[in-house]
């Protein structure tokens, strides 16, 4: 396959200041999850994202992008509110295990989706797994059932964009954790 940029290039744009096209964003979000673009080469990039910064117009395409590589569930069947609470990988849990189940109370899904290996404290599901007999790993249909009964869901991780999964290793072992601010 005759790719229709090269990451250099990309990588080259940022570095030097420039804004990445939505082309170029589309294609190394998706070349990276396809494994076309090296771990290192997406390294480079994020580190020039640090230094240069993004336009919320980059910003807004880049998240488009990640969502566009992964599968997306649709809750709108359960005939009530559904909510996500998103973490940024703070330390601690302390907002998101009594949030879920106090925002079910009233009567609202919360099939919350989460994270592992964040770092020195390790991601929400790796603390819940400690608990014997509980598991993240539920498939699909699990996750409606779960979120069509009252209570919140179970957190649960795999079900992210798989850019989204790469990039946050990536972003553990490069620590470029400054990239989301404009310039």
């Amino acid at each position: 396959m005759t790719e229709r940029h090269d990451a250099v290039d990309v990588i080259r744009v940022k570095r030097d200041g420039g804004t990445l096209s939505d082309d170029q964003i589309d294609w190394v979000v998706d070349a990276y999850t396809r494994g076309v673009v090296a771990d290192e080469q997406m390294s480079s990039l994020a580190m020039a994202i640090l230094q240069r910064g993004m336009s919320r117009t980059e910003i807004a395409r880049w998240t488009a992008a990640m969502i566009a590589t992964g599968e997306r569930l649709d809750f709108s069947g359960l005939g009530r509110p559904t909510a996500d609470k998103h973490s940024t990988g703070g330390v601690g849990d302390k907002i998101t295990l009594p949030l879920a189940p106090l925002v079910a109370v009233y009567g609202v899904a919360v099939p919350r989706l989460s994270g592992r290996g964040l770092g020195h404290t390790g991601g929400t599901l790796d603390k819940l797994e400690s608990i014997p007999g509980w598991r993240a790993a539920l498939s699909n249909e699990e996750m409606h059932a779960q979120a069509a009964r009252r209570g919140p869901g179970d957190l649960r991780s795999g079900f992210r964009p798989c850019s989204r999964r790469q990039e946050g290793s990536m972003r553990c072992a490069t620590s470029p954790e400054r990239s989301s601010r404009s310039p």
